[in-house]
C-alpha cells in the first residue's frame, strides 16, 4: 500500500446545508483540491505543458460514499492516494477522516485520463509522460500495463 498524501480542511459554513451540515456535493470539490495539491506537493499541476503539449487529466469517473455527517468548522483530513496507474489514466482513492480521531467521514474515487490537447482544444488521450508517473510513484499503489477502456 501507498503512503497517502494528507490534506487537513475545515468545513466552511458555504459548504454546509441549513442544517449546517457539509453537503455531499462538497466532497467532490474536496477530492478535487486533495488531488491538485498531491500534485503541487510533487512539483507537478494538473494542467500543464510536457515536451510541448497542453497537458491536462479530465474525470470520466467519481463516486463518493458516505458514513457520517460532516458539520461547520470541524477540521478533517483527505487521505489521498492512486490506487492504480495505468497507460493513460489514473484512478485516485479519498479517505475522509476527522482530524480529531480516525473516524471515517466518507470515501471516494476519480478516475482521470491523461489528455493532450491541439491548438482547436481537441482532447486525445495519451500515455501518462514517465515524469508524471514517477513523481508520483510515492502516493501509488499499483501500476497496471495498459487501459481498460478509459477514454475521453
Amino acid at each position: 500500500m501507498a503512503e497517502p498524501f494528507i490534506l487537513r480542511r475545515r468545513a466552511e459554513f458555504s459548504d454546509t446545508d441549513m442544517a449546517g451540515i457539509v453537503h455531499f456535493a462538497q466532497f467532490f470539490k474536496y477530492m478535487e483540491a486533495a488531488e491538485h495539491a498531491m500534485f503541487r506537493a510533487v512539483g507537478l499541476s494538473i494542467v500543464t505543458e510536457i515536451a510541448g503539449e497542453h497537458v491536462g487529466w479530465p474525470r470520466v469517473h467519481a463516486e463518493c460514499d458516505y458514513r457520517s455527517p460532516l458539520r461547520f468548522e470541524e477540521e478533517f483530513d483527505i487521505h489521498a492516494h492512486v490506487q492504480q496507474r495505468r497507460t493513460r489514466s489514473l484512478v485516485l482513492k479519498f479517505h475522509f477522516t476527522r482530524a480529531a480521531g480516525d473516524e471515517t467521514i466518507a470515501t471516494g474515487s476519480l478516475t482521470t485520463v491523461c489528455v493532450a490537447q491541439d491548438a482547436q482544444r481537441k482532447m486525445r488521450a495519451v500515455a501518462i509522460p514517465s515524469m508524471v508517473g514517477e513523481a508520483l510513484a510515492p502516493y501509488t499503489a499499483a501500476v497496471a500495463d495498459r487501459d481498460t477502456a478509459d477514454s475521453p
